[in-house]
């Protein structure tokens, strides 16, 4: 028997596989976050390459990803074009940084940037950064694209999905950012 399946089941598949790929599962990724004590240190991480050539007033963009994940090695390549410097660290268990942060659960994705005070969650397209960067909204903690959306920078493919750039607040509410 051929089952079809909807686009909905269709891209929940996609981001389980991704995920997996990356080193996580879409039931962590879909956990809500524990509280994380204020002070606590990020976890034990690698360091994968050093903050790059880009000018010293240029922001410096603190990635935590997962050392087998392309698309994360992806979107720091994406960021770097685009004149951020990056510092890029591998670790097994981005979550921590994530609780940390306080990004939600439902928003969570392969990677964690931290920039400017912001959290910078999964596949966020850094002109979308650039502009978090210049309004600078108190309110906010960080932006994110959760899972892991075809089309956005570090998940280039073929067919390209319409997506969402949430922005989580510091009082736990989300608004839509910007769509992409």
């Amino acid at each position: 028997m051929v089952r079809k399946l909807t686009a909905r089941a269709l891209a929940a598949a996609a981001v389980s596989l991704a995920l997996a790929a990356c080193g996580g599962s879409q039931g962590e990724a879909s956990q809500p976050p524990a509280a994380a004590p204020a002070a606590s240190p990020a976890p034990a991480a690698t360091s994968t390459a050093a903050a790059t050539a880009a000018p010293a007033d240029s922001p410096l963009v603190v990635v935590y990803k997962s050392p087998s994940c392309g698309c994360c090695r992806a979107w720091v390549d994406h960021m770097r074009q685009n004149g951020f410097r990056v510092e890029a660290h591998d670790t097994d268990n981005v979550d921590p940084v994530k609780d940390q942060a306080g990004v939600p659960g439902d928003a969570r994705s392969c990677h964690t940037g931290l920039v400017g005070g912001y959290a910078i969650e999964g596949h966020v397209p850094a002109e979308v950064v650039r502009r978090l960067l210049r309004e600078h909204p108190s309110d906010v903690a960080g932006l994110a694209v959760p899972g892991m959306v075809t089309g956005s920078p570090g998940m280039e493919g073929p067919y390209p999905q319409h997506y969402d750039v949430i922005a989580f607040h510091k009082d736990g509410t989300r608004t839509i950012y910007e769509k992409r």
